[in-house]
């Protein structure tokens, strides 16, 4: 009788948080802190959960936004003395594997990538393009780092030193992330910390995760086969359900998977 008293535990229960697709690149079905914010919210407080387990498919994105989820994953954590699971699908690297390290457990499939710890920029240069085309680029400018790696200048010593600065600061700030959170896991591999990546396993291995296993098997395990999931993810824009993308979606969808394809998915 006690599952129809008000207010009152019937059984153990697990939160699912579904972390799919890039971080932070702008487009409505992208993660980020403040549309995962009412998400990670109910996750952890509503029916007081035993545990929250994420599902985590991302290769990456924003390092800030990455930062800003995996802080607001463990504050709720601390907050309400609830542990987290992680739960690596296809991939969790680069930010994506910044936010499996917001987890108190890692655990991944035989095949799952994870790792990538490591910082990229990416763009392009037009500059030969223009040229041969008769345009002249004309920039004005106060500060002279203003313009700083303009895709329609040719790149300059200072500008790729200034970039390659600011790339180490943001990759020292991921190393300390995972140090913090993965600790004397962690092997001494001297690859660890170059954006090298590892398969299953091998991720284990090196301290990357902590074990192989699937989200039901393992909780069922932890909590019993009468356990119960709640399942909180991301609604997608009703016109996009509808098949009416916008162009700013679809110049998202495009960089997301090429995002993707780096690790061969």
């Amino acid at each position: 009788m006690k599952r129809f008293i008000p207010f009152v535990k019937s059984g153990p229960s697990v939160s699912i948080v579904r972390l799919q697709g890039s971080i932070g690149l702008g487009g409505r079905g992208s993660l980020s802190d403040a549309a995962l914010r009412p998400l990670l919210e109910k996750a952890f407080k509503r029916g007081k959960p035993d545990a929250v387990a994420l599902e985590i498919n991302s290769p990456g994105g924003s390092p800030v936004q990455s930062s800003l989820i995996a802080a607001r994953i463990r504050r709720l954590a601390d907050e309400n003395k609830v542990p987290v699971h992680a739960f690596v699908e296809d991939v969790a690297a680069s930010g994506g594997y910044w936010l499996a390290t917001a987890a108190d457990e890692i655990h991944v499939d035989q095949s799952s990538i994870l790792g990538s710890i490591g910082v990229i920029s990416a763009g392009f240069g037009a500059h030969v393009f223009l040229t041969r085309q008769g345009i002249e680029r004309r920039v004005h400018t106060a500060g002279k780092s203003k313009s700083m790696m303009d895709p329609f200048k040719p790149e300059t010593e200072e500008d790729v030193a200034r970039l390659d600065r600011l790339l180490g600061q943001l990759h020292e700030t991921f190393i300390a992330q995972v140090k913090a959170r993965r600790g004397d896991k962690l092997s001494n591999d001297p690859e660890l910390f170059t954006g090298e990546v590892w398969l299953g396993q091998n991720a284990v291995d090196v301290g990357l995760a902590d074990g192989i296993g699937h989200l039901a098997a393992v909780m069922k395990d932890r909590f019993g086969d009468k356990v119960q999931f709640r399942r909180y993810e991301q609604r997608r824009p009703l016109l996009q359900r509808f098949g009416m993308t916008l162009a700013q979606d679809a110049i998202t969808g495009i960089e997301e998977r090429a995002d993707f394809a780096r690790f061969g998915l």
